[in-house]
């Protein structure tokens, strides 16, 4: 008859494998789209979810205006979709190497990036609602403001990136060499030899 502690630790050895290829696989997702998602989407996705300049200049109603902007409200949907693939890995992270620090480093990130993500999409709902000036006379002064949102977004982005690309390089790195490092490697003492 086998133990019950022996079938305990066979059964965590045999999970330990597949925590450690989960949390590579999610390192996979993780570094791909923080990059190219983060640093290099914003640009592209502010491009395709504002109006372009030749169409404001054809711009003449109120409701053309409207239609304008109302038409990226999907393309900002998927925008703030694509941008939180960090931030789940790094939920879904949490939720396989549990700690309580990094845990409230996480909810610090959502947070974060909830702010960030509704400013963001009022600066470009804003931006084609406005339409280069255009659509001015059709609005409220308060959508001209939002031009200065993207000092505001920056503010909350840099801390942001840099929680989010710590959390993700702690995770991402293997446990025994993070314990490796942060243990005070003891002197070489050099061997007596005997006369």
């Amino acid at each position: 008859m086998i133990p019950k502690s022996g079938n305990r630790f066979s059964e965590k050895g045999h999970a330990q494998p597949q925590k450690l290829a989960a949390r590579a696989l999610l390192a996979v997702v993780f570094w791909p789209s923080l990059f190219f998602f983060w640093f290099l989407g914003p640009f592209v996705f502010f491009l395709l979810s504002t109006t372009s300049s030749e169409v404001c200049a054809r711009l003449e109603t109120r409701s053309q205006f409207l239609a304008a902007a109302n038409g990226a409200i999907p393309m900002l949907i998927a925008q703030n979709l694509i941008y939180a693939i960090p931030i789940v890995s790094l939920v879904l992270w949490g939720r396989l190497a549990p700690d309580p620090a990094r845990a409230r480093h996480i909810v610090t990130c959502i947070k974060l990036f909830a702010c960030a993500a509704v400013i963001g999409a009022l600066w470009e709902y804003g931006s084609s609602l406005v339409c280069d000036g255009y659509g001015q006379p059709f609005f409220s002064p308060a959508w001209q403001m939002t031009s200065y949102l993207p000092i505001i977004s920056l503010i909350i982005n840099i801390p942001l990136y840099v929680l989010t690309f710590s959390l993700g390089r702690a995770f991402s790195t293997r446990e025994d060499v993070a314990e490796d490092e942060a243990s005070p490697r003891a002197p070489d003492v050099p061997e007596s030899s005997c006369p």
